[in-house]
């Protein structure tokens, strides 16, 4: 069962919603790059589940340790980094019910289907989304290492519950929409309690949530990620683009169901002459002057944002009776799920999205010198 991603810069994951822990190793990271432990402990703190009503009660330190990777001096050594983070808070026993009746819209029936019932079942194993908490430890570092070279990336809920927030300003490539798009990247980083542009569309995202709550309900959503500051020509053509690798990393956040870059499926319903984007020459050099096509074309950046958006589908664990079948019987069952769970998997998802974009960015550039 692979569970590693990248080529030049390779992360991987492992371990279990309930297992003694979860954790990365990382492979490919330059030699001499100072890693600051403080903040990337406040960035996987992002992800943790809050004081909330709509979280999980499983409150989990995720205090990530690194274990090999950096020298004394904090810096990288060219040795693979593994990090890893305690499960401290679990609850095995919440899953009994489910050991042989699979929970509808889970990984639980293909699991079995794949393992035969040898299959952790508990918390959803390594299907959980406890297993983004080490890919946010991956993607801190590698947002650190973009940032030494003036690459930005950030993202917000776009959507939650059809409630829309302000887009971020970057399908219009002129100075002035970019001015407006880097005070939108720079207002996201205030410690909001939800990550939106608007705060007032915050505000009723959190309305719809807990109404969903109260009913036993989840909701679905979309996460917009924008990264600034890439130079054109990284990537390649067909198999290997800058598309391509985002596209993959990210359908391995557990409830990604969609994956659009620039105007997206959006292009589908306009003519070539609205969809194209025209150049300009700016301080000497080649721009697009818009950015429908969201910082790639042929699979290489064309130096203006990329932009990619994730739909998350509602979580699965819903507190209420659904149809299943017992597995040790092949007969119908009425299920009921226990345990703790979050009503909507795409607040907290917000970091982990530009953790899983900075890893693809990074893995591009590194791979770029070698093409």
């Amino acid at each position: 069962m692979p569970s590693t991603l990248g080529s030049t810069l390779t992360v991987t994951v492992f371990g279990q919603s309930h297992s003694p822990a979860v954790g990365c190793v990382i492979e490919g990271l330059p030699a001499g790059f100072r890693v600051d432990l403080e903040a990337l402990s406040a960035f996987v703190a992002r992800r943790a589940p809050g004081s909330d009503p709509w979280s999980t009660p499983r409150k989990e330190p995720d205090a990530p340790r690194i274990v090999s990777g950096l020298n004394q001096r904090g810096e990288t050594c060219g040795a693979p980094l593994a990090a890893v983070i305690e499960n401290t808070n679990t609850r095995s026993g919440d899953y009994d019910n489910i050991l042989d009746v699979p929970r509808p819209g889970h990984a639980d029936f293909g699991a079995w289907a794949k393992w035969h019932g040898a299959q952790d079942v508990p918390g959803g194993g390594h299907f959980s989304g406890r297993l983004t908490a080490p890919l946010c430890v991956a993607g801190g570092i590698a947002l650190q290492w973009l940032a030494d070279r003036d690459i930005s990336v950030r993202a917000h809920v776009a959507e939650l519950g059809g409630i829309e927030d302000t887009p971020f300003s970057a399908l219009d490539n002129s100075p002035e929409a970019s001015k407006l798009l880097a005070d939108q990247m720079s207002s996201l980083a205030d410690g909001r309690r939800v990550p939106t542009i608007d705060q007032e569309a915050g505000a009723r995202m959190v309305e719809a949530v807990l109404e969903a709550r109260s009913q036993k309900d989840t909701l679905g959503g979309i996460v917009e990620c924008v990264a600034t500051g890439l130079p054109a020509g990284a990537g390649s053509p067909m198999f290997d683009g800058i598309e391509n690798v985002l596209a993959r990393d990210l359908f391995g956040i557990p409830s990604v169901k969609g994956v659009e870059f620039g105007r997206g499926f959006a292009a589908a319903r306009l003519r070539g002459s609205e969809n194209n984007d025209p150049y300009e020459v700016r301080a000497g050099t080649c721009v697009p002057s818009t950015n429908n096509a969201g910082g790639i074309l042929g699979g290489i950046t064309t130096g203006a944002p990329i932009v990619v958006r994730c739909a998350f589908k509602p979580i699965s664990s819903v507190m209420l009776d659904q149809a299943s079948v017992d597995l040790s019987t092949m007969e119908p069952a009425t299920l009921k799920v226990h345990g703790r769970h979050d009503t909507t998997a795409v607040l907290r998802a917000v970091p982990v999205v530009e953790a899983v974009c900075a890893l693809g960015l990074a893995d591009a550039l590194l791979s770029w010198p070698a093409e």
